[in-house]
């Protein structure tokens, strides 16, 4: 089964250029399911229905989040209704939304995914995480062996920790948050694919995706700021896995492509 992991996209300038890219990934690659973090989809702080909407259209078939999937407040309903976008499991009972699901990709195998965020620097107070993955796992593997995990999360240690804390219970484990595209890809002893941040799809002239004034005025001032995406030159960022219908990965390669020229567009 081939697995295509979308790295945290941010506002319009993420989305378009997936929109460009995508169709060619997923034909080249022969992908079967492709999973994407949208936390920072809709103008770069949280989703709406028509941004998810526009990612089903392009390929996207399951959305992943983090702790900014509450700034656009329509989805509130939304993620209770729409199976296919998950929050992090690890919120309090009563949180709208699904930490994971099952779902059938092209090739009719079953793959659970899984969506967790990290507590380490965390403004919220998630539940742990670890407890969150051994609960989630556990109940997808009473289905299906291929387990995919969200783990999004701001310190490098405690998403290496959780990757070796799974290993062997996790097809993948794919770290996103920082938005910035680790190079240590590895299959861990136990198979299972691992990344600590798959990086981010969007303006790669801007800070991590926004505007850079808007974000160099904040540390300058320390004034509060709203971040807008940045409408520079694009990458996007990714994950190819392949993985036997065992559950155990075969390949992991992290995917990097980045505009050359600079283009003009809403």
């Amino acid at each position: 089964m081939n697995l295509l992991f979308i790295g945290d996209i941010f506002g319009s300038p993420g989305r378009s250029f997936l929109k460009a890219l995508l169709p060619e990934l997923i034909q080249s690659r022969g992908i079967n399911l492709t999973i994407a973090n949208g936390e920072n989809a809709a103008g770069g702080a949280g989703l709406t229905e028509a941004v998810a909407q526009e990612l089903f259209s392009m390929g996207v078939d399951v959305i992943t989040s983090g702790n900014h999937i509450w700034n656009q407040k329509e989805i509130y309903p939304l993620i209770d209704t729409e199976d296919r976008i998950l929050r992090p499991a690890n919120y309090p009972p009563g949180v709208p939304g699904r930490g994971s699901g099952i779902y059938t990709a092209g090739d009719g195998t079953a793959v659970g995914v899984v969506n967790v965020c990290g507590r380490v620097f965390s403004p919220q107070n998630f539940d742990c995480p670890f407890r969150a993955l051994d609960a989630e796992i556990e109940k997808i593997r009473a289905v299906t062996p291929i387990v995919v995990i969200d783990f999004h999360g701001e310190a490098s240690s405690e998403k290496i920790a959780a990757g070796w804390y799974v290993d062997g219970r996790a097809s993948a484990f794919l770290g996103t948050h920082t938005h910035v595209q680790t190079a240590d890809e590895i299959i861990l002893p136990n198979g299972t694919a691992y990344i600590t941040d798959a990086g981010m799809t969007g303006s790669y002239e801007g800070v991590i995706g926004a505007k850079r004034e808007t974000v160099l005025k904040h540390f300058l001032t320390q004034l509060p700021v709203r971040l807008e995406p940045c409408k520079g030159k694009r990458q996007l960022c990714a994950v190819h896995c392949v993985i036997h219908p065992s559950g155990r990965a075969e390949k992991v390669e992290r995917i990097l492509v980045r505009e050359q020229n600079r283009l003009d567009y809403a």
